[in-house]
């Protein structure tokens, strides 16, 4: 019997942390365990664990942040490389893409919702109000974000959300900028939003998230 060579146990708690995230244990956004947690987990040392990480970062699927850990970024090599190749893309070719996955997406929501969407949306909806009172405009952003990825998700398309997931990162960053610019809360709008799909009602939810886009100046021509 050969002994297991150091590379191949990084190789395996890296696909071990992979596992974590294609299946959504870590979604996209929250933080994965600390190294000294994910050591405890996986029974290796700090070096193998931090190998393993950075491989992960390299493949854009994490990104460590100073001072606050280690964020899951996407669920998949493709999705980490999309967000990669976006990371310098211009607000408006951002928006006008977002508008495109966006809208699209309430549709088959509408149309494709089930009882778990519902809940998820409207637990999405209530956290998304409460941190734009409470929470400071980064944090309020990131709940904002989920929301939307929320709509994506019902819409129940996984190449949307794989697609959708690798353009976070920058759709957080242009939102930021968005509502510096505007400063809009949008409560009304998200609330008739998620009405919309909620009933059913596919047009209705056409229009309520084309609301979003046309205030930005992105109507339809």
């Amino acid at each position: 019997m050969q002994q297991v060579q150091r590379s191949s146990l990084i190789t395996q708690v890296t696909a071990q942390l992979r596992e974590e995230i294609v299946t959504e244990r870590w979604p996209v956004g929250t933080r994965i365990p600390t190294e000294v947690e994910l050591c405890e987990l996986t029974g290796t040392g700090r070096n193998t664990v931090r190998e393993a990480v950075q491989a992960l970062a390299h493949a854009g699927m994490v990104e460590r942040r100073q001072g606050s850990g280690t964020f899951v970024m996407a669920t998949s090599d493709l999705g980490g490389t999309l967000g990669k190749y976006f990371a310098d893309a211009q607000d408006r070719d951002v928006t006008e893409l977002r508008r495109t996955l966006e809208v699209t997406a309430a549709v088959l929501a509408a149309e494709r919702r089930d009882a778990e969407d519902i809940r998820a949306l409207t637990d999405a909806l209530e956290s998304r109000n409460r941190s734009w009172v409470k929470d400071s405009a980064e944090e309020a952003i990131a709940v904002d974000a989920k929301f939307h990825r929320a709509i994506v998700a019902a819409s129940h398309n996984a190449i949307y959300l794989e697609f959708y997931d690798s353009l976070l990162p920058i759709i957080r960053q242009t939102m930021h900028h968005q509502v510096s610019a505007h400063g809009n809360d949008y409560y009304d709008e998200h609330a008739a939003l998620v009405d919309a799909i909620v009933s059913g009602d596919a047009e209705g939810a056409r229009v309520a998230s084309s609301i979003f886009f046309d205030e930005l100046g992105l109507s339809e021509q």
